[in-house]
């Protein structure tokens, strides 16, 4: 008899585990396929992670239809996502969907296009068919100049007959269809990839140093090795990191595989972009990031997977990417927070990046000027090469870095004199400056002086920001507004004010005090419309003298040559921190930011304000350097058994009573303290309220479990989600799992 089919099947649902279906012989189905299946009363799309001829239940039910003729998700890509999900404790079904676009999670078909050509039987009867449709002769005229053998896209005749002034191109199109004169074809949608200006044939501009030649030969030494490890490139801010990306490329290009490139910000993409289309005109190079529209990132995807795409620059979520070929993967700013994803399916892109790679056995660079101490710690075990560029190319030196005491000195919207003054002389010069401040709006509180009265969200246990610009305090955690009034709400006071700055408030002085000066604020209020930032970046980019303000959008991978003054304000905050982190994230924001100065002729300079000048921490950074700071770091995280010696995982619980998810998070943790009695490498830490107990007017608490053992933890994690599935809770409680939390938020 003939073994059965089955198919093991991730569906849409927070289930952990796959759902078995017995599939007919009749139909054609593969990994990575998606299948239409009963669930429960109804029916779901599924996407199909195995086939086998066994399973663990007798009685199973029937694939309804298969819905695609080739997969979605080739093997490989699928293999991760169904690592991932069980690394992170997530949803199977919800983390191999977010893989793909929306419109196919919901069952639709690929993008489709038509295609036209000219019908070469009818060219005898043109002229007189066209005889007095004189647009419609234009358009098939401009069709048969264009088009011999091959066939045009709506788009590309879009974009030729509205430059001609020749619209209801559609109509037309219709009409000589109907006469028979042109004939359409539908196929799999094509993305039309935009081109750079100026493109050069080849960068044969820049010479590379000694020292990234020998890195290049290093990098071709270990791609030969057996079992390909992953490299930490440790350049210095401004050194020449981007030259080495593109001159290992360049070998994978010409074998015909694709390369991914991950960056940590949105903003990061056009310049890269630019350089990588600049270097490699002959090969098509697409950005993917959440602020294209659903229907862009779905073209790109689709051109990724059928291979039409040999450079794919994104986000975190493009780790995901279905890259059939993929030959290299590149982490740029590998240190960088934001290839966390703090919300739903909470996964690490960078090490997700790693993992892909250890399983296709490609290489990967990981590059930074300030490396996680994860990442330090993994050449330290021998996991990762190492390899450092110590310098700066040509004459361009490392800028003089100036702590500045603060303390009894009048500030002007935190700016002091010493500052201003170094701006201007630095403007007047003919050269750039810039200010870096981590906190956007016009001022972190709105208050009354009389009653004492302060902005707060209704709906957290946070302040709320000043926006002069829209005249409205905002919540930065749920976005709550509220227009601000004259006068205060509880006393009728008119003389409200507010305390401290951002850098709305910082624009706002400096534009005063500079009138002849453009002042270019980059935060996310300038740039959350489309090719806001790239228009202010081409501004900074002619060279001309300009005052930059921003967050840490501006702290890394941005070349201003002509840049030579940093200001970096307010780190007091970030040195009293009790998060264990911050003394790193502070150190690695120092040194992002004050290597934006000083990267062309000129040599840079940087002002760092504080009222706590003998901190250790800038004492050490600023005397032995970054890795020296590292290398403490480490040594007192091994002490507390703090990642990357131990392992940490954050489960959450929101509730709109304040005490319910306290109540259900202290039944696991005492469960687990019984049961830990036999496991010692384990460790409970809360049940406590959250630093940011209420947010959105859900009240957030958590239980921290760590250990120096990752099996063991990820045992203990597994029995945690089973308990908090089955426990009796109250409908509106919401639970989460962050496994390697990089925020106790």
């Amino acid at each position: 008899m003939k073994p059965k089919k089955i198919l093991r099947v991730a569906v849409p649902r927070p289930l952990y585990s796959l759902l078995d279906y017995q599939c007919s012989e009749t139909l054609t189905v593969q990994q990575g396929c998606r299948v239409n299946v009963p669930l429960g009363y109804g029916t779901s799309i599924g996407i199909v992670v195995e086939i086998t001829d066994k399973s663990e239940f007798k009685r199973l039910r029937k694939v309804l239809s298969v819905l695609d003729k080739k997969p979605l998700i080739e093997k490989s890509a699928l293999a991760l996502l169904y690592w991932a999900s069980r690394y992170y404790h997530h949803p199977v079904g919800a983390v191999i969907f977010n893989a793909i676009p929306i419109s196919l999670r919901k069952g639709k078909a690929l993008p489709m296009m038509t295609l036209w050509q000219i019908n070469t039987d009818t060219l005898d009867t043109a002229a007189s068919l066209l005889d007095r449709a004189h647009k419609q002769r234009q358009v098939w005229e401009f069709i048969k100049t264009n088009i011999a053998d091959d066939w045009i896209s709506e788009s590309q005749i879009k974009t030729a007959l509205e430059t001609q002034n020749i619209s209801s191109w559609r109509n037309v199109l219709r009409a000589l269809q109907k006469k028979e004169l042109i004939q359409a074809k539908q196929v799999e949608a094509r993305f039309i990839p935009s081109v750079c200006d100026n493109a050069l044939e080849d960068n044969k501009t820049i010479i590379l140093t000694d020292e990234q030649q020998t890195i290049l030969s290093t990098l071709d030494r270990f791609y030969q090795d057996k079992r390909i490890k992953p490299v930490l490139l440790h350049g210095i801010t401004g050194s020449g990191k981007t030259e080495i990306y593109l001159r290992t490329i360049k070998p994978i290009l010409k074998q015909k595989q694709q390369v991914l490139i991950l960056v940590p910000e949105i903003g990061l993409t056009p310049q890269l972009f630019q350089r990588f289309q600049h270097y490699f005109p002959h090969d098509t190079v697409a950005v993917t990031h959440s602020a294209l529209s659903k229907s862009e990132r779905t073209l790109i995807w689709q051109a990724v997977k059928n291979q039409h795409i040999d450079i794919l620059i994104g986000t975190r979520s493009a780790v995901f990417a279905p890259l059939p070929v993929l030959g290299i993967i590149i982490v740029d700013e590998e240190h960088d927070s934001s290839f966390k994803q703090q919300e739903g399916f909470r996964y690490h892109g960078r090490d997700l990046a790693v993992k892909r790679a250890f399983d296709l056995n490609i290489p990967i660079i990981l590059g930074s000027a300030t490396p996680a101490l994860e990442s330090l710690q993994n050449v330290e075990l021998k996991r990762y090469h190492y390899l450092r560029l110590n310098s700066r190319p040509g004459t361009r030196k490392r800028p003089e870095v100036v702590v500045y005491d603060i303390r009894g000195e009048s500030l002007e919207a935190g700016l002091s004199s010493l500052l201003l003054k170094k701006v201007k002389q630095h403007i007047k010069a003919g050269n750039q400056a810039m200010l870096f401040l981590n906190r956007r709006g016009f001022a972190p509180l709105l208050y009354c002086p009389s009653c004492g009265w302060h902005a707060s969200c209704p709906s957290c246990n946070t302040n709320m920001t000043y926006h002069a610009g829209q005249q409205k305090t905002i919540c930065h955690h749920c976005y709550y507004q509220q227009a601000v009034k004259s006068t205060c709400p509880e006393c009728h006071h008119e003389g409200i004010t507010t305390q401290g700055q951002g850098t709305e408030r910082i624009e706002h002085v400096l534009t005063s005090r500079f009138p002849e000066t453009p002042v270019i604020r980059i935060d996310r209020d300038t740039t959350n419309r489309k090719d806001a930032l790239n228009n202010k970046l081409k501004v900074v980019n002619q060279g001309k003298p300009v005052i930059l303000i921003g967050t840490q959008m501006l702290t890394k991978g941005h070349d201003f040559p002509n840049l030579t003054l940093v200001g970096i304000l307010d780190i007091d905050q970030a040195l009293s921190s009790m998060d264990y982190r911050a003394q790193e994230q502070l150190a690695q924001q120092i040194v992002q930011v004050s290597g934006r100065a000083g990267r062309g002729e000129h040599k840079g300079q940087v002002l760092l304000q504080t009222s706590q000048p003998k901190h250790p921490l800038l004492t050490h950074l600023l005397s032995k350097g970054y890795l020296n700071v590292c290398q403490q770091l480490l040594s007192e995280r091994e002490m507390w058994n703090y990642p990357p010696f131990g392992f940490q995982v954050l489960i959450r619980t929101s509730s709109i009573d304040q005490i319910e998810g306290l109540n259900l998070l202290y039944q696991l943790n005492n469960e687990l303290t019984v049961e830990c009695q036999q496991i010692p490498d384990i460790s409970l830490f809360g049940p406590v309220a959250s630093p940011l107990e209420k947010r959105a007017n859900r009240y957030r608490a958590q239980l921290l479990i760590s250990s120096k053992n990752r099996r063991v933890l990820h045992q203990t994690l597994s029995n945690s989600i089973t308990k908090l599935q089955h426990y009796k809770k109250p409908s509106d409680i919401r639970w989460s799992v962050d496994v390697d939390p990089l925020s106790m938020l």
